[in-house]
């Protein structure tokens, strides 16, 4: 690997997002677009072509899409599916606030006990109280209250290109259960190697003030391998690619030679050991191919054994008498 610099943070680049809804224009021009929650994945991506990958293995629609503000005109796809897999990549994929957004941009980033841009102790529970996220919950002061805002960076493996999507949730539910089940995964691999997860989108409900109220959380779930393994060190990347052990084997694999034929059709134990050589730099060596080309080695040479000598009667052979010659 090349040099590199130093002080710059390297990181995949954003190749789109993974969202939990959308929004409709409101009939009153004054009021902000209505926000529509989705059952089910919508994704969305400056290059058409990510999106209609997407929508070839999870269904729906390919469509334009203008997101809110005066952002550039990207693709987008309300999928079909409720759960999509991927996987974690290396370092911490996770980044968490609370924050309050308008049209002037993000007014307050919060730690939960220090609001980032005043540098002021958190400006909500000030103002509401240690329950002031539920404000949030129940739709009411969107524009006074920050929102526990989730942003998980994941690979979709079967996607085109190499790069990270971004999964966003203002969920606080949601905020809690994706950090323990992230925090947790890291105590173990250390942020080293890939994680595979499955990103599901989860119905629950809340019952308060005699009300019943509807929601989708977004569940991070470990994937195809048991907390033993994902708690002990890093994951080999063969196994966070294919944790269920079935898929095909790789073309590479499948082109193996045949050393068994090839030590078959050889005429000489010099030719074996050829055969012999080749499979050892490939790394195709194993006990058995070591064991079946020495019984091919020495059968040729109990069959080279002069057939002469086998011929050759006690005592040698008589003498006979040459015509014009000596005896």
């Amino acid at each position: 690997m090349g040099s590199r610099i130093l002080t710059l943070q390297r990181q995949a680049r954003e190749l789109g997002r993974l969202r939990t809804g959308w929004s409709v224009p409101s009939d009153d021009p004054k009021k902000r677009p209505r926000p529509v929650k989705s059952k089910t994945w919508v994704v969305s991506s400056h290059a058409e072509h990510y999106v209609e990958a997407a929508a070839a293995a999870w269904g729906g629609d390919v469509e334009r899409w203008q997101p809110q503000g005066a952002g550039v005109p990207q693709f987008r796809v309300i999928t079909k599916a409720e759960q999509i897999d991927a996987l974690l990549p290396p370092g911490d994929p996770l980044s968490q606030c609370n924050e309050m957004w308008n049209k002037g941009g993000c007014m307050r980033r919060c730690d939960g006990q220090t609001e980032q841009l005043s540098r002021k102790p958190c400006l909500c529970m000030a103002e509401y109280g240690e329950d002031w996220h539920l404000l949030r919950q129940d739709q009411y002061k969107k524009d006074k209250v920050c929102a526990a805002t989730s942003r998980l960076s994941v690979v979709l493996p079967d996607m085109p290109d190499v790069g990270v999507w971004r999964a966003e949730t203002h969920s606080f539910y949601a905020a809690n259960e994706m950090a323990g089940t992230v925090d947790m995964v890291l105590s173990g691999t250390g942020g080293q190697g890939l994680v595979p997860v499955t990103l599901r989108i989860e119905p629950r409900s809340r019952v308060a003030g005699g009300k019943t109220k509807h929601f989708p959380v977004v569940v991070v779930e470990v994937r195809g391998i048991t907390p033993r393994q994902a708690l002990t060190g890093p994951i080999s990347t063969a196994l966070a690619l294919d944790p269920s052990g079935t898929r095909e084997p790789l073309a590479l694999e499948a082109a193996k030679p045949d050393y068994l034929a090839e030590a078959e059709g050889a005429l000489t134990p010099d030719d074996v050991g050829d055969v012999y050589r080749r499979a050892h730099a490939a790394g195709h060596l194993n006990d058995q191919l070591i064991a079946d080309l020495k019984e091919i080695s020495d059968r040729l040479k109990a069959e080279a054994e002069p057939v002469d000598a086998e011929l050759e009667p006690e005592g040698g052979w008589p003498a006979v008498a040459v015509p014009g010659g000596a005896a």
